[in-house]
């Protein structure tokens, strides 16, 4: 058993890797949550459970304008939970997949920063809907309304790789090849025809972590990144600075940012398979400086 969690902790911690860290946060608050709950009903009842009155009241995300100032930390916690194994199971494998396709070209410093971003944005569009769109309003749903699940945040992840490699092709059992705006554009018409269905904060919540996934690399094709900047203000700042004679050497070792920007405008036009021998070193280059 030690092993095992040395493993877990190797994995989620030391290894690097941000997907790991991620789907690691989610299951074990999913456990954490979920094993004591069970426990608990089987003594005092199912559905009498003093456990998930705790997590609906403290952890979930209210569209109720007085809860939300009340427990201020839900836009967060809400993305780290989920309401069934399904629930968590189909979320942490999008983000498994789209995750991996986007850290190989864009490297697994901007997957946390994006995650965040995209589960605030859905937060964000849930909130306003619910407060001031007349069909939630006229039902004062916001009052009773809560949602939960990293489905924002991973949308985002999912919509931000699909806009940066559209042409992208992946096998889908039962349908074969499709490339990846076809596919991401299904799940987004799915998600606005499903507003009016029983899970509508849900599926607003979706859009709004599309749409930062897409609007940030287009930021980043422009040469703002809003996660990558974020995440160099918590770079602590070197006590010494080391003048190397070898200018040249070094200069060349980090490629330039319009060189950056224009292989990956060029991703954007016509793929990743697109791309030079050159052009390809020059993205790796840019992923492990970042």
């Amino acid at each position: 058993m030690s092993t095992l969690w040395q493993n877990i902790q190797y994995k989620m911690l030391r290894s690097g890797n941000r997907l790991n860290l991620l789907i690691g946060i989610n299951v074990i608050v999913y456990l954490a949550i979920n094993i004591p709950a069970v426990l608990e009903q089987l003594f005092r009842g199912f559905g009498n459970s003093s456990i998930y009155l705790f997590a609906d009241k403290y952890l979930k995300l209210s569209a109720y304008l007085p809860n939300i100032l009340v427990h201020f930390w839900t836009p967060v916690t809400y993305m780290f939970m989920h309401a069934s194994i399904f629930h968590i199971l189909f979320n942490m494998l999008w983000l498994y997949w789209m995750g991996q396709i986007f850290e190989e070209y864009l490297g697994n410093k901007r997957t946390i920063g994006l995650y965040l971003m995209g589960g605030l944005a859905g937060a964000l569009f849930y909130v306003a809907a619910l407060n001031l769109l007349p069909a939630f309003t006229s039902l004062n749903a916001a009052q009773g309304s809560s949602i939960v699940g990293a489905s924002a945040g991973v949308m985002a992840i999912v919509v931000a790789t699909a806009t940066l490699l559209p042409n992208y092709t992946i096998s889908l059992m039962f349908i074969g090849p499709v490339k990846l705006k076809w596919l991401v554009v299904f799940y987004l018409v799915f998600d606005f025809l499903s507003i009016i269905g029983p899970n509508a904060g849900g599926e607003i919540a979706h859009l709004g972590g599309a749409l930062i996934g897409f609007v940030y690399i287009k930021q980043l094709q422009k040469g703002h990144d809003w996660v990558g900047g974020i995440a160099k203000l918590f770079k602590p700042k070197p006590k010494l600075k080391v003048v190397s004679n070898n200018m040249g050497k070094n200069a060349s070792d980090y490629p330039r940012q319009e060189e950056i920007d224009r292989i990956l405008d060029k991703i954007s036009q016509s793929g990743y398979n697109s791309l030079s021998k050159q052009e390809r070193e020059i993205l790796s280059r840019a992923s492990k400086q970042d």
